[in-house]
């Protein structure tokens, strides 16, 4: 969970803070290693004291450099040893930026004097092999020599070839051990040990900022034997990836069923500590393991005789071949040893797994909070037609955004259901959509119960988030659509938001979050209770915001481009399914549609790169995650910053995507030059829109160069710089768990390239050359055209005359006839709208940017929408041949159209 800041502060949080003070120690020590006390001032040796006294606060929540290592330094520097203290430091700021002391756990466990500093156990790491170092919280109020007893016992436990090395921090607090979870992200598994007090005795000034989350929960007057129970409910929540271990006295008749499922084990004060050990070992295998991958790599050698499909397996006619065998040195032996058709021997099937692949989906659900988890290997397109086709009929009605993802406009089509299209709000200024606002929604839902066609809405589509980076507020949408209509099926396209599930500011606007955090609060006396005086306090024709427990279904899709932000190969995607209602309802038509659209051949290499992907995030999500984001912010203020970039480049805030009205919050930016970073998380939990800080939009039309240009001749062709989309006037970059500060300088520094020949050119220009950049400037960032509405659908294709929903299928395959079409010059629409015809789309028209459909099958061609085509200087737009025109269909076949009975009419039950 990244940290809430209840007032701005210089730093990010609280790893920037570390590194900062770290580094001014290491400064100031460096002036004096050669001086003795005669030669330091009094002021010197105040700030050296000061910031070890800092250091003292932060590094108790960490077990390396830690607070006994502090506690060391700073006895150093009280009998004037500058140089030792000097060149220790300098070693644990090398150690901490490199992180080599997370690959050498000798470095931690080693309690000795450290007279060499500089030696890092590299004999002892040669002997005991690579080890994976991580952190156990013990929460106990411990005296310090039953603290270091313990550490002690423990460490008689390790095995000299164990790859698996844990040192323990122990916090004596309720509060200290949430501000350790939430600083240290090397933490793997929690004990809860006995009665632990609430409040902390060490949160000081210096933390504050960054500890909202701790401050919000008050647990002060709860008995400190509940302390422990409730201490693990809330870790479930916030990393809820940890194992949980519980020591106690109480008996286990005594015991509520609420205490121990939040817990992995409970022990008792009289078992062996030998035995807690070992548990959490076997927590941390069991959570290393990738079943899939695993059976995949030993299947690869396996000496095979190969009788089946691919010539490629074993490699055999790629390395024997004389013309293709640098391909084979270029991928290496092991891609074509994995290279099989068989799903035996270790190996499963993805379209009927039971072994392997069924264990690996299974530990997938487990880590994204789902109830089902399905792999798919040709991206989130087929993942999105997988869950229409398995969920809606033809004749049902979706209520979708008009400008999300093609996949499911073309799902709709294979589907045969109705969509509804709701239109986002504009950023016009950024030739931009924003996300579709709840009013809308609802607007639009009570609209068709006014019409009698609330039993034909079967799902909401959204997407979540945009390409953009707005992020809904998922849990008030769904609360507040489930109270118009109880058995909404929800589909979240969260293609670019597979990373969010493993931070807790994130994490709360995800599908599947709230569909557990729903299932659970609707089933409470408590919330039955509140829906009761709810509904007595409506007056007549007032409509509830509550769902009603006794008829509310919690039902939740999600599907994720894990590719996109997590660590996969290209094409690999997942199904999150959260569905009370699945094994009833829909079990058979998912499979049915997941066979259809599955191939009987799918990538292996794919499969086992989600099935590794989910380990790291287990293990090291919450970390990569939070760093990523930190990056994001690094970004931001130092374009902001510096002003040779901000004089042709500006970094869109919050205020510049999100109106007013949907930021209660009152956030505007994330970083400002009088105050620092602002807070962000009041933000996350309550406004309705919110802004991904990983989505960096950067306008570029003040440099006179549109968003097109500058991604493919300046970033790509002249600095090998990859980003996401553009717009007219600007880019998008996106920061992820593999985004490096080594990438992050080089396109700051790019950007600093960039900007200064643009200072040589532009003083050199002539006058009509300077006019001519100023119009250019002028045509980029304020003659923008506006952005088309959906207009709607010809009365030929609506569902029901005048009511919301059209049947694309219909003129989708209408348009298959060519007899039925014609192509119309764009220049000339204009004219023939005025003239009073009707012009009728026959295919989708998508513009790149922006990426969706401003033309569906069977939709009426507004002027508004002519007028913004003809506006567009972008030279992608799939669904349109400019040498021919756009193509509508002729006025004889809509004549005919309007003949035939209303689709509605036609439907059963319809």
């Amino acid at each position: 969970m990244t940290a809430s800041k209840k007032s701005s502060t210089p730093h990010f949080n609280v790893a920037q803070l570390r590194i900062d003070l770290w580094n001014r120690l290491r400064s100031q020590l460096h002036l004096h290693q050669k001086d003795d006390r005669r030669g330091v001032d009094s002021g010197s040796l105040k700030s050296i004291s000061e910031l070890l006294d800092h250091l003292a606060i932060v590094e108790q929540y960490y077990s390396f450099p830690g607070k006994r290592r502090i506690k060391k330094l700073q006895e150093i520097v009280n009998n004037e040893e500058f140089y030792t203290a000097s060149n220790r430091v300098n070693e644990l700021v090398r150690q901490l930026v490199s992180e080599s002391y997370r690959s050498n756990p000798g470095l931690i466990a080693d309690d000795s004097d450290e007279e060499n500093s500089g030696n890092d156990n590299s004999d002892h790491n040669s002997r005991s092999g690579t080890k994976n170092h991580f952190e156990v919280l013990f929460v106990d109020n411990l005296p310090r020599q039953e603290e270091e007893a313990m550490r002690s016992k423990i460490a008689e436990f390790r095995e000299e070839d164990e790859h698996l090395l844990y040192d323990i921090i122990v916090q004596h607090s309720f509060q200290d051990a949430l501000i350790a979870l939430l600083l240290n992200y090397n933490i793997q598994a929690v004990v809860i040990r006995y009665a632990p007090p609430y409040a902390s005795k060490n949160i000081e000034y210096l933390l504050k900022p960054f500890l909202g989350y701790i401050h919000d929960l008050d647990f002060s007057d709860v008995s400190e034997e509940d302390l422990g129970p409730i201490l693990g409910k809330i870790i479930k929540q916030f990393r809820p990836e940890l194992d949980i271990y519980y020591v106690t006295d109480t008996s286990l008749l005594q015991l509520k069923d609420s205490t121990v499922k939040n817990f992995r084990r409970i022990f008792y004060r009289k078992d062996d500590i030998q035995e807690l050990h070992l548990a959490i070992l076997r927590g941390i295998r069991e959570r290393y393991k990738t079943p899939f991958y695993s059976a995949l790599k030993e299947y690869s050698q396996k000496p095979v005789g190969v009788f089946h499909a691919m010539p490629i397996s074993r490699g055999n006619s790629v390395f024997k071949s004389r013309w293709i065998r640098d391909f084979g040195q270029f991928y290496g032996r092991n891609l074509c040893l994995a290279e099989t058709s068989s799903t035996t021997g270790g190996l499963d099937s993805l379209l009927q797994p039971t072994g392997s692949l069924k264990t690996a989906q299974e530990m997938a659900s487990n880590a994204y909070g789902s109830k089902r988890t399905f792999f798919v290997t040709n991206g989130t397109s087929t993942s999105n037609k997988i869950v229409q086709q398995a969920l809606v009929e033809p004749g049902d009605l979706v209520l979708i955004d008009r400008d999300c993802h093609k996949s499911h406009h073309y799902g709709l089509v294979l589907a045969g259901a109705l969509p509804v299209y709701l239109d986002s709000y504009p950023i016009e200024k950024y030739s931009m959509y924003g996300a579709v606002p709840l009013e809308e929604i609802k607007h639009t839902l009570l609209e068709l119960k006014k019409a009698g066609r609330l039993d034909k809405v079967k799902m909401l589509l959204l997407t979540n988030c945009t390409f953009d980076g707005l992020v809904y507020n998922v849990e008030k949408v769904m609360e507040e659509i489930l109270a118009i209509k109880p058995d909404m099926i929800f589909l979240w396209d969260e293609a670019w938001f597979a990373f969010a599930g493993f931070t807790y500011t994130y994490k709360q606007r995800t599908g599947m979050f709230v569909a557990n955090k729903l299932f659970n609060k609707y089933r409470t006396e408590g919330y039955r209770e509140k829906y009761k005086n709810h509904v007595e306090s409506l007056g007549d024709g007032d409509i509830p915001s509550m769902p009603d427990p006794d008829k509310v279904k919690i039902r939740v899709y999600s599907t994720q481009s894990t590719h996109k932000t997590l660590s996969s190969f290209r094409q690999g995607s997942m199904i999150h399914i959260w569905d009370e209602e699945y094994r009833r309802l829909v079990s058979d038509s998912f499979q049915e549609a997941y066979m259809t659209h599955t191939s009987t051949s799918p990538n292996y290499q794919i499969l086992a790169s989600m099935d590794a992907g989910r380990r790291q995030v287990q293990f090291e999500g919450y970390e990569l995650v939070e760093k990523s984001i930190e990056l994001a912010m690094s970004i931001r203020a130092k374009i902001h910053d510096h002003p040779q970039l901000h004089k042709y480049f500006r970094v869109l805030t919050v205020r510049d995507f999100i109106p007013d009205e949907f930021r209660t919050s009152g956030l505007d930016e994330y970083y400002t030059d009088d105050h620092g970073w602002n807070r962000m998380e009041d933000a996350w939990e309550h406004d309705e829109f919110v802004l991904d800080p990983t989505k960096i939009t950067l306008a570029v039309g003040l440099s006179g160069i549109d968003g097109d240009t500058f991604k493919n001749e300046f970033l790509m062709d002249q600095y090998n710089i990859q980003i996401n989309k553009t717009s007219r006037n600007s880019i998008l970059f996106m920061t992820s768990i593999g985004t490096t500060r080594g990438s992050v300088a080089y396109l700051v520094n790019t950007l600093l390239q960039i900007a200064a020949k643009l200072d040589e050119e532009h003083p050199s220009m002539n006058k009509k050359e300077s006019e001519i950049l100023q119009n250019r400037i002028k045509s980029l960032m304020e003659d923008v055209p506006p952005l088309p509405d959906f207009s709607r659908f010809h009365s030929s294709f609506q569902a029901v005359a005048g009511v919301p929903g059209g049947d694309i299928r219909q003129a989708y395959f209408l348009a298959y006839t060519s007899d039925n079409c014609e192509y119309i010059a764009l220049e000339d629409c204009l004219d023939i709208i005025d003239g009073g015809r009707e012009l009728v789309s026959t295919t989708f028209v998508i513009p790149y940017p922006p990426g969706f459909p401003v033309l569906v099958p069977g939709q009426v061609i507004s002027e508004e929408i002519i007028q913004f085509l003809l506006a567009l200087d972008v030279k992608e737009i799939h669904g349109y041949r400019p040498e021919l025109g756009l193509k509508v269909f002729t006025e004889e076949v809509l004549k005919s159209q309007e003949k035939i009975p209303a689709r509605a009419e036609r439907m059963p039950g319809g």
